[in-house]
């Protein structure tokens, strides 16, 4: 959901104008089924994430398998084109992506299980909440300027450790057909760590193929809102691509942009946004 208290934050156009008025809805007993999953779904998860005793490889395909899971549950199915070179890198790595909807991170987690970066209210959205925090989320106040370095130091540890962190950098929801840019302050881990990035992209699909704002998170639409509709939903898709890595560089301005180009479709361009001239860009930690 966008909210902006300060010039500096990221913020977008989209509002609960750009939900849609009608869509295609699935009958009383399935949502009561679907809400029913949902509740079974999310008990198990923290066993999931807290399994340390399965091997890695196993509670990474149980952590994929859960993710697709809820997302069905909230009636959207998931279709993955994957472009990586399996033969490659094996450690730390940044993932970015969109950021549309709540959703995205069972998105991200279907595909590339990781931590993430998250707003620090999240933490306090009760289950979600917990899970949250359970899944190590790394909280991130974008009102709070100063804390920003300390944030992409925190990334920057996780990735030199090997883990996987996932963050969305155009830092607030959008509806979908319309984007922001990559924000590029938190690439700056993965060039300090020496890294790359994971840039995944991904389309909410309605059931005749084009673009839905359906899943979208954004105006004043509360969590319990978004889920409700979608449980309500039918023949909701989101069409994934993983693409090729991205390998760091020198510069995270570049590196930001080489990953925005990697996700977006072809044509599609970025609502510029503006920041006003006396409100300087935060420096991000130093390459030590």
């Amino acid at each position: 959901m966008t909210t902006r208290a300060h010039a500096w934050m990221p913020a977008s156009p989209c509002s609960n104008g750009c939900l849609p008025s009608t869509s295609l809805r699935v009958a009383w007993p399935t949502v009561v089924m679907r809400a029913v999953m949902v509740v079974m779904v999310l008990a198990c998860a923290p066993i999931l994430v807290a399994a340390r005793l399965v091997p890695p490889s196993a509670r990474e395909a149980l952590l994929c398998a859960g993710a697709r899971c809820l997302l069905r549950c909230v009636g959207m199915r998931v279709d993955v084109t994957d472009l990586r070179d399996r033969r490659g890198y094996d450690g730390g790595l940044l993932v970015v992506a969109p950021h549309v909807s709540w959703t995205d991170v069972l998105v991200v987690m279907a595909v590339v299980p990781a931590g993430f970066v998250a707003r620090a209210d999240l933490l306090d959205w009760g289950a979600l909440g917990s899970l949250a925090r359970r899944m190590r989320v790394i909280p991130i106040e974008r009102e709070r300027l100063r804390a920003l370095p300390g944030v992409v130091d925190t990334v920057r540890t996780r990735l030199e450790s090997g883990e996987r962190v996932a963050v969305f950098p155009e830092g607030t929801t959008w509806c979908g057909r319309a984007y922001g840019g990559f924000r590029s302050a938190l690439f700056e881990a993965a060039i300090d760590a020496e890294c790359p990035v994971q840039p995944i992209g991904f389309a909410y699909l309605d059931h005749t193929g084009v673009r839905s704002t359906g899943p979208a998170f954004v105006g004043e639409e509360t969590i319990g809102g978004s889920i409700a509709r979608l449980v309500r939903s039918r023949g909701l898709v989101v069409s994934v691509t993983v693409a090729p890595l991205e390998w760091p560089g020198t510069d995270r301005r570049d590196l930001a942009a080489r990953c925005e180009r990697a996700v977006r479709p072809a044509g599609q361009v970025a609502v510029p946004h503006v920041v006003p001239a006396v409100v300087p860009e935060v420096s991000a930690p130093s390459p030590r």
